[in-house]
Formats: structure tokens, C-alpha cells, sequence
């Protein structure tokens, strides 16, 4: 058995075992590699660190909503607020790891459109969870970053993917929240999504459309994104 096939492999079975860790440091090593990845390589290089992230994610929001209901000044608070950036550190070098992986070795090898919005779409959003939590000028920094890589990621799935494309509604739907969330912005956040639902909804029922169900799935969340921030815009009031 090849290297690379034994790496996948195990990948998986890590998967299967819920050892996201260990998928993590198997996928580093195809990544290492410096191999152009397939589809379902990519996919288990993303899952793997999306399951480490989110799950140090979902517990930074929790401690953050804790310190917000502790009054200043008060000792739990102190202990809550030093148990936070000890999952900050934690994240900040997932996400630095990620983004470095993909700079050397995924970006530079990434021979079809498919693979370039993956990995473009891949780095805004490391960086937009980068920003969740950074303050001043590192946030601003990853803000920034964050956005150059989701442009670039539109630009190239606009001439290289059709608009009911999975991948292409995919990184509308976080471009969306990039604004939504990060930038403050329902109104942009509302743009984007409006215009990749307007973009595919003519495609979306013609055949052949390649990952049909994932496309639905994509359209549905944004069109759940949209009708929220539409509310928000309106101020609740509905036509």
C-alpha cells in the first residue's frame, strides 16, 4: 500500500473512531506530501480541523457569555476570563497551523478550480475565526486577510464554478456570515446572499447539477440567513 493511500486510511478510520486529533496530524502528513488533493482528501483535511476548531470554539462563546453575566471586579470573572484565553491560545494555533499548511502545501499545489476556492474559502474562514476573538490590530489584521482570501475565493468560483455549485454556494453562505458577523454589516451580508440565491436558483433544477443535494442544502441556510437579516433590516416588518 502506498504512503498516501495508508495516511487516508487512517484518516478515516480516526474519523470513524471520533480521534479528530489524530485525523488532524494524518491529514498534516498527506498535506506534507505536497500532492494535489482529491476530493475526498480535502474533505477529510477539512472535517479534521473543523471538529478540532469547533469544538474550542463552541467553548469559547460559552465562556465569553459566562464573563459577560459575572459584574467587574468580582473573582469569577478573573477565573473565567483566564480560563478564555487559554482557549484563545488554543485557537489561535489550530487556526496559524491551518493557514500555514495551506499557504505551503495545499494553495501552491492547487491545480483546478475546485481545489483553488476550496482552499481560498478554507483560509477566510480560518481567519474569520481568527477574528471572532482577537481585539485591535490582530483582529483587524485577520479581518483583513479574511477578506482578501473570501474575494479571491468569488473571483475565481465566478469564472471557474457554476452558480448552483456546491462549493460556490458554500463560500457565499460564509462570505455572508463574514459580513454578518465580523464586519457588522446585514446589509452587505444580505448582498451577497441574495445574489448567489438569484444566481442559482435558474440552475439549481436543470440536470446534471454535480452535488445536487449539498447545493439544496447551501441554498436553504442561506435563504434562512437572508430571511433573519432581512428582518433585522426592516426592523421585523415583513411585506
Amino acid at each position: 500500500m502506498k504512503e498516501r493511500e495508508k495516511v487516508v486510511r487512517l484518516a478515516k478510520l480516526a474519523e470513524q473512531a471520533e480521534r479528530y486529533d489524530d485525523m488532524v496530524e494524518f491529514m498534516k502528513t498527506l498535506a506534507r506530501m505536497d500532492v494535489d488533493m482529491s476530493a475526498e482528501e480535502r474533505l477529510l483535511f477539512s472535517v479534521g480541523f473543523k471538529k478540532t476548531i469547533g469544538a474550542r470554539r463552541a467553548s469559547w462563546r460559552i465562556l465569553e457569555s459566562l464573563e459577560q453575566k459575572v459584574t467587574a471586579g468580582e473573582q469569577p470573572g478573573v477565573t473565567i476570563n483566564g480560563y478564555k484565553k487559554k482557549v484563545e491560545d488554543e485557537l489561535r494555533a489550530v487556526c496559524n497551523e491551518v493557514l500555514s499548511i495551506i499557504a505551503i502545501h495545499c494553495l501552491p499545489l492547487a491545480n483546478s478550480g475546485e481545489n483553488v476556492v476550496f482552499f481560498y474559502k478554507m483560509k477566510g474562514d480560518y481567519y474569520r475565526y481568527l477574528a471572532e476573538f482577537s481585539t485591535g490590530t490582530e483582529k483587524k489584521a485577520a479581518t483583513d486577510q479574511s477578506l482578501m482570501a473570501y474575494q479571491h475565493a468569488m473571483v475565481v468560483s465566478s469564472s471557474e464554478l457554476s452558480p448552483a455549485h456546491q462549493f460556490r454556494l458554500g463560500l457565499a453562505l460564509n462570505f455572508s456570515v463574514f459580513f454578518y458577523e465580523i464586519m457588522n454589516s446585514p446589509e452587505r451580508a444580505s448582498q451577497v446572499a441574495k445574489q448567489a440565491l438569484d444566481e442559482a436558483t435558474a440552475e439549481i433544477n436543470s440536470a446534471g447539477v454535480e452535488g445536487y443535494k449539498d447545493s439544496m442544502l447551501m441554498m436553504q441556510l442561506l435563504k434562512e440567513n437572508l430571511a433573519l437579516w432581512t428582518s433585522e433590516l426592516t426592523g421585523g416588518l415583513t411585506v
